[in-house]
């Protein structure tokens, strides 16, 4: 294996990753992109696992007139839909992927089990996980955290809008500063929206490494696997 910090990460996409500038749907160069930049990770020899979310098809907002685990089922199908995309695009490059559903439909998926996808990873194939934890008022971001903790990562590759984690909202604060280094315990007292408190405290609880970086430039996964000097660390 070529020199790598972390040989077994679960990378954490926003749907919007997907769609580019336009914000809506998938976006067949920024996909590219990403998915280039995968295909470089996997011939280092790193164990992948994905969880997408689904923002590019469906948010939060768009079912504020709903009951919320109607709304929150409608997200979960709407990281399918980017799953099966990843997917197809993977698999286009020669490698082989594997969707796993925490809800269960199994002409297009796998349903979730533990081992099955253990054992994807031991023969180099790169797990996408879908529907979050398949329950209703959980976000896609404690999905992300409980599978890293059931595929014992060595760390969450965070792939965000903006390159790191601020002081402060940068869009709203001007004065925010961008941090190199920041503790689980810093970002729930200060209540900082890297991913959200259950997230962080299930990472907090297992010790699990945070890497959150820009996804503007997709080369930037490569370089947080390879402990490279880019966005943020978060760690105990």
């Amino acid at each position: 294996m070529a020199e790598v910090k972390y040989k077994n990460i679960l990378l954490k996409l926003s749907g919007e990753a997907l769609a580019g500038d336009e914000k809506v749907g998938i976006d067949r160069k920024t996909m590219d992109g990403i998915c280039d930049a995968i295909q470089k990770v996997h011939e280092l020899g790193v164990k992948i696992s994905i969880v997408v979310r689904g923002g590019n098809f469906w948010r939060g907002k768009y079912g504020e007139e709903m009951v919320k685990p109607t709304a929150d089922y409608m997200g979960m199908l709407a990281t399918v839909m980017n799953g099966l995309a990843l997917q197809d695009a993977i698999e286009k490059r020669g490698m082989q992927a594997r969707l796993q559903t925490a809800i269960e439909m199994r002409q297009i998926a796998e349903p979730f089990i533990q081992r099955r996808a253990e054992r994807h990873l031991n023969k180099d194939r790169i797990v996408i996980f879908a529907c979050g934890t398949g329950h209703p008022y959980f976000s896609t971001d404690t999905a992300a955290a409980l599978r890293a903790a059931e595929m014992n990562v060595d760390a969450i590759l965070v792939a965000k809008t903006i390159d790191g984690v601020y002081t402060a909202d940068p869009k709203l604060d001007p004065t925010a500063k961008k941090l190199d280094f920041i503790t689980y315990q810093e970002i729930l007292e200060k209540d900082l929206k890297v991913m959200d408190s259950t997230s962080i405290s299930l990472c907090k609880d297992n010790s699990i490494p945070l890497v959150v970086f820009a996804m503007s430039d997709p080369e930037n996964i490569v370089k947080a696997v390879k402990g490279e000097n880019i966005g943020t660390y978060v760690n105990n």
